[in-house]
């Protein structure tokens, strides 16, 4: 509280955001006056609905009922660390993210932030640290107003849109540098700590990495770059997107998840010995993603547009094979100092709640080390070539893995997994019901 005061009274705050990010990964929560905040958080008045974790992206609540009945309020508990100013606005206005506990002091265990604090909690007791490096990929579209259009790149400086394939392309990049030197403004005065910006393979498709650091940091970090990216491309009058498959005929967008264990009292790598040989703890964390991944993917690939993503050829993986420096995999492990030692998790993609994904990669690391399971064989070659397609093809599919999983519901908390699938369910429920353009135009007057 005292931090909260001195942040917002140092600055002269007149506003305050108050962020709650719900399973998609949307900013929920309230905005109120600078003063009005304080004296709500002395009176710990801070409240909105439980439900609020169950709404659907379309911002319905599914038929299924596991929240309280009564639908109770619940109380938003702001995290002091993680107060900063919005930088966009003209009036001097602070954003905080905030967890969520109920009346009697218990956290809300279905609340995407506790879930990556649940499974920290549990690397903790065993003196563990993970460590993450997010790598978000995102494109930057025309203004779209009817989604039964396509979406189309947007004009950069030089009056024309994109074609052909500029991955790694910095002119490609500085087509929109108005908008990215917005972005690393706006980031910087957020403590947001991204480090390189590439052009990706399709047209206007951009990737930013991250600094690695502490999990939760990053996941916080992440949530608020997506808003940040987002409202920034607006202000030039194009859209940012963060679908998995936005256009068809161009690649996907992920959101690889680079992470490593480091021992707490040493702050020692633990996936490599002195020597800079794999660990047996290296190798369990491997062949638990090889093995609790497939069951894990409502959280990895969450929305039905998920899994067109998920298709051979275009840098997303199929399988959960691993590989060393091998980009056809959902494992890889980079050419790396002993230090340095870690697995990249390409599965998961942009369109994953951050805290939800890292939580999810992060559990099935864990199992795979506390079980002492150990990897297949690393794959050499392509990954494409291999005929097993391990990953669910459909978010039905994934669904009934998600929920026959009992040491996913172990570390991630039953109640969280009956609340994931009952808002999945709607949702895909929802797009069933729609018929798309594809049916109209090549079934309409065949069949």
């Amino acid at each position: 509280m005292n931090q909260l005061e001195a942040f917002i009274k140092q600055r002269q705050i007149t506003e305050v955001e108050c962020l709650v990010p719900d399973l998609s990964g949307i900013a929920r929560g309230k905005i109120l006056p600078a003063e009005k905040f304080l004296r709500i958080l002395r009176d710990r008045g801070l409240r909105m609905p439980e439900a609020i974790f169950v709404q659907t992206v379309t911002g319905e609540f599914p038929d299924e009922d596991v929240t309280s009945p009564e639908n109770a309020d619940i109380y938003m508990i702001p995290d002091e660390s993680t107060i900063r100013i919005v930088p966009w606005y003209k009036e001097p206005t602070a954003e905080v993210i905030s967890d969520c506990v109920y009346v009697d002091g218990a956290p809300v265990d279905i609340a995407p932030r506790f879930v990556l604090k649940r499974i920290l909690e549990l690397y903790a007791a065993r003196g563990w640290k993970p460590i993450v490096a997010p790598e978000l990929e995102f494109f930057l579209v025309q203004i779209n107003k009817d989604p039964d259009y396509p979406l189309l790149p947007p004009i950069g400086r030089s009056g024309r849109t994109e074609s052909g394939r500029q991955a790694y392309g910095i002119d490609a990049v500085n087509e929109f540098d108005p908008i990215f030197e917005d972005v690393y403004d706006y980031c910087e005065a957020q403590d947001i700590d991204i480090d390189t910006l590439t052009h990706e393979a399709g047209a206007a498709q951009i990737e930013i990495n991250f600094n690695h650091s502490d999990a939760l940091a990053l996941a916080d970090q992440v949530f608020l770059f997506k808003r940040t990216v987002r409202e920034t491309a607006i202000r030039h009058n194009v859209y940012a997107t963060f679908m998995a498959k936005p256009m068809q005929n161009e690649p996907g967008s992920a959101m690889h998840i680079h992470q490593s264990v480091v021992d707490i009292a040493t702050g020692a790598n633990i996936f490599a010995s002195d020597d800079g040989q794999d660990t047996d703890l290296f190798r369990g964390h491997i062949a638990g993603l090889q093995k609790y991944l497939p069951a894990v993917m409502p959280l990895l690939a969450p929305n039905v547009n998920s899994y067109r993503r998920l298709v051979a050829g275009n840098d997303a993986p199929i399988n959960v094979h691993w590989g060393r420096d091998n980009r056809t995999v959902g494992l890889r492990v980079p050419l790396s100092t002993r230090e340095a030692r870690r697995v990249e998790n390409r599965v998961p993609g942009a369109d994953a709640n951050p805290y939800l994904a890292i939580a999810a990669s992060l559990a099935c690391g864990y199992l795979g080390m506390t079980q002492a399971l150990r990897p297949e064989d690393a794959v050499r070659g392509s990954a494409y070539e291999r005929p097993l397609h391990s990953l669910p093809r459909h978010q039905s599919d994934a669904l009934e893995k998600f929920n026959a999983c009992e040491p996913l519901k172990e570390v991630l908390g039953s109640k969280f997994i009956q609340a994931v699938t009952c808002v999945k369910r709607a949702e895909y429920d929802a797009y069933q019901r729609v018929i798309s353009s594809w049916e109209r135009e090549n079934l309409l007057l065949n069949v």
